[in-house]
């Protein structure tokens, strides 16, 4: 929800926006006359204020609100250049809190924090052309992001230290300017019209610009439900104002998908940059496969229902459009990953690739043995942690592990040798804190951006993969589904082979697993083929291609069973995925060695 708004500046709760079309303050001088300065002093006084705090009644004791606002203010601007002894021989107000120094500079502090628990960000407008910011991207971000961090530090010495008349022994670099920023341009897109041209003045973010680690706290932090095929095109009769909404053109794979998404969710749209590639100029002369509006009027999107998560399939455009409201409870990465992988996967469908839930990784070991395997579950199954723990226990055996898929994906058959292909979509990934090797997540923590760490289901979202690797279309050698539930015993080994198609398929379409609190969902569950995505919505369209699928698995060869990776079981959270993953490795192994000789293994 916006709190309050300057020519430049924009509070959405806890973020702030920063909008500008040419360079920021460049001295303590110009930033203290700015808007944006303003506005954070008055949302500063305004918390003060209705908490009744100590610090506001030695300040500012009876005054009204307006008039101590304006005092503090210009008092504050003074202070960049001028002691405040100096200015107490010509200011009233000045002279009255020489008694209190110290609770003026408690109020320099608290305010100098209150700016940095914002979480920040800097949109540089710009419009197509030779002089456009996007043409030389380092030289705007280095005058723009880099210089404010700069200026506000030295705005905050320079004011404290002319009320303590005195200077720090430790300076701290803190993080004083904004966290990630974006250069976006108003450009021409290949885009029908009709209900689309809502969207034509929407600027596009060209570039990203993030400062990690990055730390943000969205309103919620877990997913609820599926997402609904609707027979009306949400974009039907929709308002909505470009100067609040960015678009991220996503390179979903080889699907592209104009993700829009409101100021208010900005923080989770900047996000993005480090989950799915941002599109080149030339992707950007054809239409988009796919368009997703994140923060859509509430209003508007009403008529949806209770859960008002949707999606449209515009075939007379060959368009797939899906909309998610502006409100808290829909506030969370998963909302925006999840729906964006939906449309990645219906778009896949009606190109004959069966989407799968999953992750797929080629491994590499010293002495030249390779496999590529996918690993199919449902969310929480232990597919990351498995091959994560197959990096830790690899050791001096494993020379390099690759991600093709970290979450979803596709499988094709080749046209000409009938193998089965595996893609990906993301170069990132979004994984739980919890479930990382520990330590793992502190030696990436120089690219990371964490969300929500101190709750339940704490999140990362780190790159991982390049998009050449994402949409190569690597053959598979084990395609196996990731059982979380089951303990291991003589008759439920940790890796067990499928004897048929349809033991197989009976398996993989009752998609069961327990659940980990990583949505609302609770205990055992059960979807089809554990993926909610795309599949059960177009289910006619998907099970042909699953049988199809499975039936050259089995005819190429290819090692088809489940892993048994015990994340649900108590105690074995962290033990099951490394027996699984040491059990992988001695399969691989034993594949290797019958391959060479001719064997089946």
């Amino acid at each position: 929800m916006q709190i309050s708004s300057g020519k430049n500046l924009v509070l959405y709760g806890k973020q702030a926006v920063i909008k500008t079309r040419g360079k920021v303050c460049s001295s303590p001088r110009e930033l203290l006359s700015s808007d944006i300065f303003e506005v954070i002093v008055r949302d500063f006084l305004t918390h003060l204020h209705h908490h009744d705090t100590v610090l506001w009644h030695d300040l500012f004791g009876s005054q009204p609100f307006e008039r101590a606002a304006v005092r503090i203010i210009g008092l504050m601007r003074a202070l960049a250049a001028t002691s405040l002894d100096d200015l107490a021989r010509i200011l009233p107000f000045a002279k009255r809190l020489l008694k209190h120094r110290a609770q003026l500079d408690d109020f320099v502090q608290q305010l100098y924090n209150y700016w940095r628990n914002k979480e920040r960000y800097l949109i540089c407008l710009s419009e197509e052309g030779p002089w456009s910011f996007d043409n030389r991207p380092y030289r705007t971000f280095n005058s723009t992001v880099e210089q404010l961090t700069h200026v506000v530090r030295a705005t905050y010495r320079d004011v404290a230290e002319n009320v303590t008349n005195d200077h720090p022994r430790v300076y701290r670099q803190v993080q004083a300017g904004c966290q990630a920023g974006a250069i976006a341009v108003t450009k021409s897109l290949p885009l029908p019209d009709g209900p689309y041209a809502v969207l034509h003045e929407i600027p596009l973010c060209r570039q990203v610009w993030l400062d990690p680690p990055i730390i943000i706290d969205p309103p919620i932090n877990k997913r609820t439900g599926e997402f609904a095929r609707v027979a009306v095109n949400p974009l039907e009769g929709m308002e909505l104002n470009p100067e609040e909404w960015l678009c991220y053109p996503a390179q979903v794979g080889e699907v592209l998908i104009f993700i829009y998404f409101h100021h208010s969710f900005i923080n989770l749209g900047l996000s993005l940059s480090n989950l799915f590639e941002l599109a080149e100029d030339s992707s950007l002369e054809r239409a988009p496969d796919a368009i997703y509006l994140f923060g859509a009027p509430a209003g508007h999107m009403n008529r949806f229902g209770s859960l008002p998560t949707v999606f449209y399939e515009d075939s007379a455009n060959n368009l797939l459009v899906g909309a998610v409201p502006g409100e808290d409870r829909f506030g969370y990465f998963g909302y925006l990953k999840k729906m964006a992988l939906t449309l990645h996967n219906v778009a896949m469908m009606k190109r004959g690739r069966i989407p799968f839930h999953g992750a797929m990784c080629r491994i590499l070991l010293k002495n030249g043995d390779y496999a590529n395997i996918l690993l199919i579950g449902d969310t929480a199954t232990g597919k990351s942690e498995t091959l994560e723990a197959l990096r830790g226990l690899g050791g001096d055996r494993v020379q390099s592990i690759k991600v093709v898929a970290d979450d979803m994906g596709s499988i094709e058959v080749d046209g000409d040798s009938g193998a089965l292909r595996g893609y990906g979509t993301e170069i990132g990934a979004f994984v739980r804190l919890d479930d990382l090797q520990a330590g793992y997540a502190f030696g990436q923590i120089d690219r990371a951006i964490l969300m929500s760490p101190q709750k339940t289901n704490a999140r990362v979202v780190l790159p991982i993969t390049s998009l050449a690797e994402v949409c190569h279309g690597y053959p598979i050698h084990f395609l196996m589904y990731a059982n979380n539930y089951e303990a291991v015993d003589r008759n439920h080994p940790v890796l067990s082979e499928f004897n048929s198609m349809q033991e197989a398929l009976e398996v993989f379409s009752a998609g069961a697993a327990m659940t980990k609190g990583t949505t609302t969902s609770t205990g055992m569950v059960g979807n089809y083929f554990a993926n909610i995505f795309g599949p059960v919505q177009y289910r006619s369209l998907h099970e042909p291609l699953a049988e199809r699928i499975f039936r050259a698995a089995f005819e190429g060869g290819v090692w088809v069973g489940q892993m048994r990776t015990r994340l649900a079981v108590p105690g074995y959270e962290a033990k099951g995925p490394e027996a699984a993953a040491a059990e992988l490795l001695r399969l691989i192994q034993r594949r290797a060695r019958a391959r060479r000789e001719g064997k089946k293994a």
